[in-house]
């Protein structure tokens, strides 16, 4: 290919400078072919007359220099103007450059992203079973935990805490205070002693205070003198104390064990008139939901929500840093395990395939245009010269075959019809 000026055909790499040195080459194989063609015309048409075979030489040669020529002309035409004339119909990938990026997305679009193409070559592949074979190794398990974490760090350190905290009290307001609570608590306390829940707490709670009864009587009596007559005589007020303590113990061992005690009948009425008027009366749940934003609103709950969220923020992110946290020697067991399952279970291979290719397919089917379009509008932002460029520096190498065959081909075509001229037509018209 003729050039008159050193170009590095916008060679950035060093793939593109590797290329660019093979495109070299063969640009100077195929113009020393046609400069031998030259001389051994040259040659041949000057001593032809002493050396009548040497008439064959020549239009071999004459036929290879046509045959360089044109296809030289044809190869660069497709880049540039041949010798910088403007030519008409020459430079073609910068003044197509636009309907090359729209005929490239349009075939990518109705080729490659066709229903049918995706839906078959999704389906010739079993991507969960090569993701549980990857998993499995512990190598590869290690190098996933690794991703998870690096990107749980990215995301800890991206995110700023006052906008976690506002989204955090956001969702928890709007989901969780926003809502009345009467109905639900009512309803919940309702199913929870119909459950007989209550009656293991009755339990906790009889065996914990007979406990302190029984290791704190002194507390008890200070307690029960606080409140007897102050003329009572002292005799009299350890008769009480005594006598008190020792029926207090019993009470609470009774209602230990004896689940059909009226103290447990009355706890257990209690809590279903508390349920129903939770659900049914208007000035309870007033209440209730005034006790709630009371809370809710409190500074000291938010400075509590901040603490825990700081406290929380600072232990995940020592925990992702460390590679030998517990967190991340868990992260890679659980996932390793995961791959070992998803290896073994051909039904969980199955959902997953079945899953992703519905995902695909939809991405595909409305974002597939898009797709296409992001190859086109690519190209249109490209330097019209540029793009030549860098599509000569991946092509160019193959392309100088075109001018090399043409010199050859061209070659045997001038033989052959100055044969046959000679040999043929000659004869005949003599």
């Amino acid at each position: 290919m003729i050039t008159s000026r050193k170009r590095t055909l916008g060679a950035v790499t060093p793939d593109d400078f590797e290329r660019l040195a093979q495109l070299r080459k063969m640009q100077g194989i195929a113009l020393g072919l046609l400069l031998f063609m030259a001389v051994v015309f040259v040659v041949s048409f000057a001593l032809q007359q002493h050396f009548p075979w040497l008439g064959y030489v020549r239009a071999a040669a004459e036929g290879g220099m046509v045959g360089a020529l044109a296809d030289w002309f044809a190869v660069t035409a497709i880049f540039r103007h041949p010798l910088g004339l403007p030519i008409p119909h020459t430079n073609l990938i910068s003044n197509k450059k636009d309907e090359i990026g729209d005929g490239l997305g349009s075939f990518i679009e109705q080729n490659f992203l066709a229903d049918e193409v995706v839906h078959e070559k999704l389906s010739e592949i079993s991507g969960a079973r090569m993701a549980g074979d990857w998993l499995a190794q512990p190598a590869n398990a290690e190098r996933a935990a690794d991703m998870v974490a690096n990107a749980g760090l990215g995301a800890l350190t991206v995110l700023n805490d006052s906008d976690v905290q506002d989204l955090f009290e956001a969702l928890v307001r709007k989901h969780v205070v926003d809502p009345p609570w009467g109905p639900l608590t009512g309803r919940a306390l309702e199913s929870f002693v119909q459950g007989e829940h209550h009656e293991a707490l009755l339990d906790i709670a009889a065996s914990r205070l007979e406990e302190w009864l029984v290791n704190h009587p002194e507390a008890f009596d200070r307690m029960v003198s606080s409140r007897l007559p102050s003329w009572l005589p002292s005799i009299a007020q350890r008769f009480v104390d005594d006598r008190m303590h020792a029926e207090a113990v019993k009470f609470v061992q009774a209602v230990r064990d004896d689940h059909s005690h009226p103290f447990r009948i009355a706890v257990s009425e209690f809590l279903c008139d508390l349920a129903r008027d939770l659900g049914e009366k208007p000035e309870l749940q007033a209440q209730l939901e005034s006790f709630k934003h009371e809370v809710f609103d409190s500074p000291r709950i938010r400075a509590v929500a901040e603490s825990t969220w700081a406290n929380a923020r600072a232990a995940l992110v020592t925990m992702l840093e460390e590679p030998q946290s517990e967190l991340r020697t868990r992260l890679r067991a659980a996932l390793q395990d995961f791959g070992q399952r998803l290896r073994r279970d051909s039904t969980l291979q199955y959902k997953i395939d079945v899953w992703v290719m519905q995902v695909v397919e939809h991405l595909v089917r409305n974002y597939r245009h898009d797709l296409a379009r992001v190859v086109s509008d690519t190209v249109r932002r490209w330097d019209a010269r540029e793009a030549a460029e860098k599509i000569e520096l991946q092509v160019g190498k193959d392309l100088q075959f075109i001018r090399i065959n043409g010199t050859v081909v061209g070659s045997l075509a001038g033989l052959l019809i100055f044969a046959f001229a000679t040999l043929v037509i000659t004869p005949l018209v003599s």
